[in-house]
């Protein structure tokens, strides 16, 4: 690693983290189009996408423990090279739900991905996560609490799309299997949205050195 200032190191390595959030929510946009649209065609290009975003995350975890050997940062430096590890981790853990997403995409209908909003909370849950790397990059945690709130959001709108879920599992001529894989794809949609939480949290810690409790998922409800 070349001899040069220790900010030089944390600036490529934070730009770094931004390309990476960047396709993360592109491949995961690409995944909720090919379900939307039943684009089979497109699913092994997005498994490709998401093998490449491992292997970047991974560059980049190998790239801090580096820096942190033969660079080794002290107090705040050390803070940022370890939150930018622990965002790497999130980033690919986000990149993993387009593969689950797609997982379910033949036994959803666009009509049901419609009557549940997906899209609406899919939106929401990327904007999380564009907001918590822009809240790393500013040292922002206003931008940062954000996240956190609309987390809570995100939340709200798994519960009713559990809620109906429910309602339509009760009626007659009810598609469980269609269902039970659009409940899947709610809870995936939540989790981006957790993750993206957990970044946000860091950004707070980085900030403040206020550890925030990332509050518990709802698995009881799936």
């Amino acid at each position: 690693m070349p001899n040069r200032p220790i900010h030089v190191h944390l600036q490529e390595l934070s730009q770094v983290l931004v390309d990476l959030s960047s396709r993360v929510v592109e491949n995961l946009s690409d995944a909720l189009y090919a379900v939307k649209y039943q684009d089979e065609d497109s699913v092994p290009r997005i498994k490709d996408v998401e093998n490449e975003l491992e292997m970047e995350e991974i560059d980049i975890e190998e790239r801090c423990i580096q820096f942190i050997a033969l660079q080794h940062p002290v107090a705040k430096d050390l803070r940022t090279i370890l939150a930018v590890m622990m965002m790497s981790d999130e980033l690919e853990r986000i990149g993993e739900i387009s593969l689950h997403i797609v997982d379910s995409m033949l036994a959803i209908t666009p009509a049901m991905l419609e009557l549940l909003e997906f899209e609406l909370m899919f939106t929401l849950a990327s904007d999380m996560v564009k907001k918590s790397i822009d809240a790393f990059v500013l040292r922002d945690r206003n931008l940062a609490d954000q996240v956190c709130a609309q987390d809570d959001k995100v939340d709200a709108m798994h519960h009713t799309v559990f809620n109906k879920v429910t309602a339509l599992m009760k009626t007659a001529d009810a598609d469980v299997n269609q269902l039970i894989n659009a409940l899947s794809v709610s809870r995936n949609i939540e989790r981006v949205a957790d993750h993206a939480s957990k970044i946000a949290q860091e950004v707070i810690y980085l900030v403040t050195g206020e550890l925030v409790k990332h509050k518990g998922s709802h698995d009881d409800f799936i």
